[in-house]
């Protein structure tokens, strides 16, 4: 019988410093997220970062909590029970971080009669630190608790035609009524060493401009190349001109050469140079989160505008968007009755 586990972030229980601490932990002490050696991120984690940051932090999700709870895991949770109202087959939910866990899921899953999951880590492009850490989370719950469960992973959606269009259709309606100068396409920072960490090849990702525009095999493991080339599909469908848009990062930790430009460096420069309108759109994510609701909805906000910008408008992710809920519910039917994954 088939299944699917849908896997997103997750969140802390409460944004409380108590309950921050524990979830920053579990995130930041991930070797796919600080890829040190463990005695050096157990110093770096628990002896610098886990010091400060869970009180700092708890403040922030503070300023974006709903009543009923974290808006990633409420988001999530509606849109996996919008897609369950469009398949036929056991539907389960489970984070990589926090007490929402794989395991659970897949234990849902099982009790079903499920003995073949199609694993969909909710998140556009690859990366080492959110795709690749959920699917190896994944297999090594099932290798322990279910062995005789089958995995399939939907691959990063960022260059399929119907992700294309429901995204650049929600960004076209974020557009309506709004006179923009500018689109900045913010997506999440990581280290360059993990560009060069998932190039296959060992030499093609040179992280210089050309490389991402060069056809390789590398393409499939690089985010970088497909944050880009996402943007580009987007702005094609969109019309919109090479001038009207750019591409940036969000959120880095110090002393790491970490992807640029960094859109808090972006935020200023574009102000400066007379971009008094602004739209921003975060297509690293999904469902909003700290990241989208905190980081760019409201400091962006105030960033750009102490430098002098007027005007500032974040569009929401696809969050649980009747289109999009199609979209993946499409998927999903089509792996059910023939097998076959999404392109």
């Amino acid at each position: 019988m088939k299944g699917v586990l849908l896997v997103n972030l997750g969140s802390p229980d409460s944004p409380t410093a108590k309950d921050v601490k524990p979830y920053l932990d579990e995130f930041l002490m991930d070797e796919r997220v600080i890829d040190v050696p463990n005695w050096l991120r157990n110093i770096i984690v628990r002896g610098i970062i886990l010091q400060t940051r869970p009180k700092k932090s708890a403040e922030a999700y503070k300023k974006i909590w709903w009543e009923e709870g974290s808006p990633l895991i409420v988001i999530s949770e509606r849109f996996s029970e919008k897609v369950k109202q469009h398949v036929e087959i056991p539907v389960a939910l489970g984070m990589r971080y926090g007490s929402i866990t794989i395991k659970n899921a897949l234990q849902e899953l099982n009790d079903k009669g499920v003995d073949e999951v199609l694993l969909v880590p909710l998140y556009p492009q690859y990366a080492m630190s959110s795709f690749e850490t959920v699917v190896v989370k994944t297999m090594e719950e099932q290798e322990k608790y279910f062995p005789k469960m089958h995995l399939t992973t939907l691959p990063a959606f960022y260059k399929n035609d119907d992700y294309i269009k429901v995204l650049s259709e929600s960004i076209a309606e974020g557009l309506k009524d709004f006179e923009y100068d500018h689109v900045l396409f913010s997506y999440h920072g990581i280290p360059e060493r993990h560009i060069r960490k998932s190039d296959p090849t060992k030499f093609h990702c040179k992280i210089d401009g050309k490389c991402c525009t060069t056809n390789s095999v590398a393409h499939n493991t690089c985010y970088r190349h497909q944050c880009y080339d996402t943007t580009r599909r987007v702005t094609e469908y969109l019309g919109l001109h090479r001038d009207k848009f750019s591409v940036s990062f969000q959120s880095r930790l110090p002393n790491d050469p970490w992807l640029k430009p960094f859109t808090d460096f972006e935020f200023e420069r574009l102000a400066k140079e007379g971009k008094k309108r602004l739209v921003v759109v975060t297509p690293a994510f999904v469902a909003d989160c700290l990241e989208t609701l905190e980081e760019i909805a409201m400091e962006g906000k105030h960033q750009f505008e102490e430098a002098g910008g007027e005007d500032y408008k974040h569009i929401g992710c696809l969050n649980d968007s009747d289109d999009w809920v199609k979209v993946m519910a499409g998927w999903i039917n089509n792996w059910q009755n023939t097998g076959a994954l999404p392109v």
